[in-house]
């Protein structure tokens, strides 16, 4: 095992900011608890093709190489990217950093905050763009970030939170 990576506070001022937010009828800690695990998100998710822990770290993160596919009707454009990955059980959060990918050096932040009726989950995307001259940013916050993060993003918050809230443990008042 390694140590944990310490990815520090997500950078801001990037030119892509991609949000998806989700209500989850479930405590924090279990939904934190299925979208750490992610070696187990294809198990739950049509859409991710596999995800490969390749270095555990001890905090339960490490450096973990995924591939999903963005759906288009019938048809599927694969992905795939290598990241670093950060777990913070205390605050609960979950980082990652692109490493290798198209998507080399954006920024995912995992956040999870209690609220009326179960947990809010924000995943925030935020990334300059690929190096490429001229269209590098106009394909990141035209394409890329609305079309296949948000694509890829949306459906795994969504599929986990189903997911969550069969296994959660939300207080349920008896009925009278």
């Amino acid at each position: 095992m390694r140590p944990p990576y310490q990815l520090g506070p997500m950078p801001t001022g990037r030119r892509m900011e991609t949000t998806d937010r989700q209500l989850v009828r479930a405590d924090v800690r279990a939904m934190f608890d299925v979208a750490r695990r992610v070696e187990e998100w294809p198990t739950h998710l049509a859409h991710y093709r596999y995800v490969r822990v390749r270095e555990t770290a001890t905090d339960g993160g490490g450096l973990v190489e995924m591939s999903a596919d963005r759906p288009f009707g019938p048809l599927a454009w694969p992905t795939w990217w290598l990241s670093e990955m950060e777990v913070d059980h205390a605050t609960p959060a979950i980082r990652f950093r692109h490493i290798e990918g198209i998507t080399s050096g954006m920024e995912v932040e995992w956040s999870f905050a209690p609220a009326d009726g179960g947990t809010l989950v924000r995943i925030l995307h935020v990334w300059d763009g690929p190096a490429w001259p001229l269209i590098g940013n106009f394909s990141a916050t035209t394409v890329i970030g609305p079309v296949f993060i948000h694509g890829i993003a949306s459906r795994t918050l969504a599929g986990l939170a189903r997911v969550a809230e069969r296994q959660g443990s939300l207080t349920r008042t008896p009925r009278r």
